[in-house]
């Protein structure tokens, strides 16, 4: 452990979620998303939140910015571009494909070693592509593979064996436990298997806030420093052209973040403000404009988030609704519809 010791897991629950979203068709609600969102100020004290922040719950791949501080703290020499892939959900460009490679080549293993999932490219474009050219799905491929590639590599640098690094029980794994404890500032509560087949801890949505707003606050030199730069110089290495996560990092300054699947998203200043939401039915479509609302809630400038308010509803092509956070978190220009 690096820091103090830390608190008892969350607790193991139906989640209390509540209406986060509601989505207005023609000046009607249509629909209500559910959810949770925390805030957090500078110092660490909750500004706002809603729904349940304090119950377990598995963050997916918006908890890799923690397991690659863990593999720096473990050895991992990589940084800039490759360091940012090694937190990705990439969508499978060439330039994450490559990348993935040259990890492989520095840990001088195969892609056969990878113990992934196989599958098509995360980006839709990409993946047509693929499936124009009559490609399959491979390991390289999958989204995940930059952390797959870096956990073999961190494996190699210390000798630990390859072939079970997903097993819980491997030293990997129990460094990157280690590390999940540390950042969160608690126990895990449960382990499970990530879709990409890599231990999946759970934790609550205020550590996982707690972990991000300490990465992207940490004094230079340090691990989480070194990784919290990588990413900004290279977002679109952790996700793709056109992608939302990177385009919100461009467009706050000092910002990092990460999504999840099952509607995760994380991000924190370099002040040590953080945000977190979890959308309770997985929709993306309200998870962007929520978490825009609540880093304005936070006091990001509004005027830096309109491009995530949300897309538009259409009927017969023309706008006519949108998904509208609640007012409660904060306001953001919404698009011109009915």
């Amino acid at each position: 452990m690096h820091g103090s010791s830390p608190a008892d897991a969350p607790l193991v629950r139906e989640p209390l979620h509540a209406p986060v979203a509601h989505l207005v068709r023609g000046g009607v609600v249509e629909g209500i998303h559910y959810g949770s969102v925390v805030v957090r100020d500078a110092d660490g004290t909750v500004r706002f939140q809603i729904g349940d922040i304090e119950a377990a719950f598995y963050p997916r791949s918006a908890l890799k910015p923690v397991q690659a501080v863990a593999m720096l703290r473990a050895g991992l020499p990589l940084d800039g571009e490759l360091l940012a892939l090694t937190a990705g959900s990439h969508s499978g460009e060439d330039r994450h494909l490559a990348g993935a490679r040259r990890i492989l080549d520095l840990a001088e293993v195969t892609e056969d070693e990878l113990r992934n999932v196989p599958d098509m490219p995360y980006g839709s474009a990409v993946r047509d592509t693929w499936l124009r050219e009559g490609r399959g799905p491979s390991r390289l491929a999958q989204n995940c593979s930059g952390k797959h590639a870096a956990m073999l590599y961190t494996c190699k640098l210390n000798g630990w064996s390859l072939h079970d690094y997903l097993d819980p029980g491997h030293p990997l794994q129990m460094t990157i436990a280690d590390t999940v404890e540390d950042l969160t500032g608690q126990r895990i509560a449960k382990v499970t298997v990530d879709g990409c087949g890599a231990p999946l801890f759970a934790v609550s949505l205020h550590g996982l806030a707690r972990a991000a707003a300490r990465i992207a606050a940490a004094a230079p030199g340090t691990h989480e420093a070194r990784f919290a730069d990588a990413l900004r110089g290279h977002a679109e290495m952790a996700s793709g052209a056109g992608r939302d996560v990177a385009a919100l990092m461009r467009a706050v300054p000092g910002l990092i973040a990460k999504d999840g699947f099952e509607g995760v998203e994380v991000a924190a200043l370099p002040d040590g403000r953080a945000i977190a939401v979890k959308i309770a039915d997985g929709a993306d479509r309200a998870r962007v404009p929520v978490a825009a609302s609540a880093l304005a809630r936070a006091g990001v400038d509004a005027g830096l988030l309109t491009e995530f308010a949300g897309e538009p509803l259409l009927g017969g092509g023309r706008p006519v609704g949108s998904v509208r956070p609640l007012r409660a978190l904060g306001h953001v220009p919404l698009p011109t519809c009915a």
